[in-house]
């Protein structure tokens, strides 16, 4: 099973989303799920 990692940009719209009091659950919802599958940064 390969390993979905979300791409930088992505991340960084969906956390503008998140941010956003204007976005709707759904909206906000995906944008979490897309933060979660975001690959974690290693030391």
């Amino acid at each position: 099973m390969a390993k979905k990692v979300t791409s930088k940009k992505v991340a960084t719209k969906a956390s503008k989303v998140l941010r956003d009091g204007r976005t709707s659950k759904d909206s906000k919802s995906a944008a979490g799920s897309a933060l979660s599958q975001r690959e974690k940064k290693r030391k």
